[in-house]
């Protein structure tokens, strides 16, 4: 699991903006979804062309918070990177990354297409294909119209890459006025670096950074006021 370091500079910044650290103090359990970001095979697996072995590390966050999305009414959404046909459409892409296990491993049909085993992925959870690192932009996926018709408003980011996919697709939620909450131990990326400079941005613009239990914390506290 990634060392969480994010800087006090960054903190100190953040809580004299806000009068705190975080924005949300609790999170409405239905208008809620957990966007996992690019846990496939091609991330997750030994050996495979992307892989990301902190990947692996994460699951169990990653399942744990599924759960509790779920049973506070909030909608759990799969997301799987898919490059077949993008050649022409994503050109500067292609031609400044030319690896072509990378390329055929994120098609369709391909093993490292498919979502990790161990994903509890259940029936009622949406899978959603993007065709760039953001599922967000304009012409990458459905997530958008998806996330709007059930009524969400505000996104939990997971997944990886946390520094490429995962970032780009917490920005472009933000700026499409969604709230943002970026999971520091449900995200990886392939050095600690990488991901606290991510935690770093995020927080200090984009959105708030909360633990696997702190977010579940935030899930409780509303379906206990519901409750009540």
């Amino acid at each position: 699991m990634h060392k969480i370091s994010i800087p006090q500079n960054i903190i100190a910044q953040v809580k004299a903006q806000r009068g705190r650290l975080n924005r949300y103090e609790r999170l409405a359990g239905p208008k809620t979804a957990l966007v996992v970001i690019d846990l496939q095979n091609a991330f997750m697996l030994p050996g495979m062309p992307v892989e990301v072995p902190v990947a692996r590390e994460i699951v169990p966050n990653v399942n744990k918070l599924a759960a509790a999305t779920r049973a506070a009414g909030g909608k759990v959404v799969w997301v799987k990177m898919c490059l077949e046909g993008q050649s022409e459409a994503w050109r500067v892409f292609f031609d400044g990354d030319p690896r072509q296990a990378t390329l055929s491993e994120l098609t369709p049909g391909a093993h490292g297409f498919e979502l990790y085993a161990d994903l509890d992925v259940r029936p009622q959870d949406a899978i959603v294909v993007k065709k760039r690192y953001s599922a967000f932009i304009q012409g990458s996926s459905e997530l958008d119209r998806l996330l709007r018709e059930a009524g969400i408003d505000t996104v939990m980011i997971a997944g990886t890459v946390t520094n490429v996919c995962c970032e780009s697709s917490a920005r472009d939620a933000m700026m499409l006025n969604y709230r943002l909450v970026f999971i520091s131990d449900g995200n990886a990326a392939l050095s600690d670096a990488d991901h606290n400079a991510t935690l770093a941005s995020i927080l200090r613009v984009f959105g708030d950074i909360a633990t696997t239990n702190e977010a579940i914390a935030l899930l409780s506290a509303e379906g206990q006021e519901r409750a009540a």
